[in-house]
């Protein structure tokens, strides 16, 4: 900042105030706290005033409440990037089209991928385009994790209808792993990790059994646990897939979310959507451009490589303040404190009688299954009498399994609340 101004320094930049009313002490503050605790804080303060009727939330099976910090939409919601056009004329865009350009190359360091587009509809249709990228020639097969999001599965179903193929899952023993048989004719595995149970699935093993039977990895992976986790490049999928709703994004009733792609550069050509790409002017100064694709590939659908191909521009722009924002360092500590958050709460709530893990012995992020001894919707409406959205409900056969999903959002005495809740809706 100061060479763009032409200051030498930080003092000269100030020469100009009077030195008689300068500080030549520290101020001596006290400890500061951050943005989401004072907001915390202030809400509480605020429920003095009227019914405090918001549950903590401990729900998430694909949509989480994670804190979104009032930058981001307070930069996202101005008038030039809430009401933007797609960015085709460069000369009246550079504003848009670099902010893109920047988001995938954020993406691209999360996932340690080399190419990424400039966002999709969202997830699961995410998965559907990384699908369209991996079938060729005679390589239509598509085999599935039983521990991927059943609506991904879905989704991906309803898609293959029309693509003429039909996903096969495979079964994954007890919530994780499984082992496909990946024949000539299978043109991609799917896995997710964290599964679908919140379980860390061994990414490199369906990794090897892809590759030698030829067939390419695909992996569904959470945006926020890549500061602790190692990223999908390094655990060697070809595509790597996401729902971007927790970078920066509220829940919003459902949506609009955003789906992440990222792949190879061998895949660059296959990759649907647009793409941003950096160049220069005639003048030489850095410039920005839709890059790659041909024009049809968004408004003619007959010509186009792909038929999903809504771009939630103004979310991936929430993401990228969002992750400019929180940084490396913060990306790290965010994914500590939900793995430590989420650590107590299992061992809280598996210490209540008739409480067991649904996958036992595994490791996990952010979110887990428990077994409980009674139906698992009548414990969780016992919870919101009590303030509290104690989790989602999930198939385990006997309709027992609850999902607990723990952000940096929760604190302790929030988990003991939820704990407490379960415990007497049970007894």
């Amino acid at each position: 900042m100061l060479a763009g101004i032409g200051a030498p320094s930080l003092d000269a930049l100030f020469d100009q105030i009077p030195a008689s009313v300068r500080l030549d002490r520290d101020l001596d503050l006290s400890p500061g706290v951050s943005e989401m605790e004072i907001m915390a804080d202030l809400r509480r303060l605020a429920a003095g005033n009227r019914h405090a009727d918001e549950l903590v939330c401990f729900a998430g099976a694909g949509a989480y409440d994670h804190y979104v910090p009032s930058v981001v939409w307070a930069l996202a919601g101005r008038s030039e990037f809430y009401t933007s056009y797609t960015p085709y004329q460069p000369e009246l865009s550079q504003g848009a089209l670099q902010a893109l350009f920047e988001f995938q190359s954020m993406v691209c360091e999360l996932t340690g991928m080399e190419v990424s587009n400039a966002s999709l509809y969202d997830g699961a249709t995410s998965l559907v385009e990384a699908v369209n990228m991996a079938r060729s020639g005679a390589r239509g097969r598509v085999l599935v994790s039983g521990a991927v999001d059943p609506r991904f599965v879905e989704t991906l179903a309803t898609y293959g209808r029309g693509a003429g193929y039909a996903p096969e899952v495979f079964v994954a023993p007890d919530g994780r792993g499984g082992s496909p048989e990946v024949g000539d004719d299978v043109a991609a595995v799917i896995v997710q990790h964290p599964n679908y149970y919140g379980v860390l699935e061994d990414v490199p093993a369906f990794g090897a059994a892809a590759h030698e039977g030829g067939a390419k990895l695909i992996q569904v992976f959470d945006p926020l646990s890549l500061g602790v986790l190692a990223p999908p490049g390094a655990l060697g999928a070809d595509i790597a897939v996401a729902e971007g709703q927790s970078l920066g994004n509220h829940l919003n009733y459902g949506g609009p979310y955003l789906g992440l792609i990222a792949a190879r550069m061998a895949d660059v050509r296959k990759m649907p959507g647009r793409i941003v790409g950096e160049t220069v002017d005639v003048d030489g100064r850095t410039g920005y451009v839709l890059t790659l694709q041909a024009r049809e590939q968004h408004i003619r659908r007959e010509k186009a490589t792909s038929n999903i191909c809504t771009n939630q521009t103004l979310m991936a722009l929430a993401a990228t303040i969002y992750l400019a924002w929180l940084g490396p360092e913060g990306l790290a500590e965010l994914g500590r404190q939900c793995a430590a958050k989420a650590r107590y709460a299992f061992d809280r709530l598996t210490a209540i009688p008739g409480v067991e893990p649904l996958v036992p012995d595994a490791p996990f992020f952010k979110e887990f299954a428990v077994r409980l001894p009674r139906s698992a919707v009548e414990v969780r409406d016992a919870a919101i009498e009590r303030g509290v959205l104690a989790g989602v409900p999930i198939g385990d056969g006997d309709g027992h399994g609850l999902l607990v999903a723990v952000t940096e959002r929760r604190d302790r005495g929030e988990i003991d609340a939820l704990v407490a809740a379960i415990e007497e809706a049970i007894a």
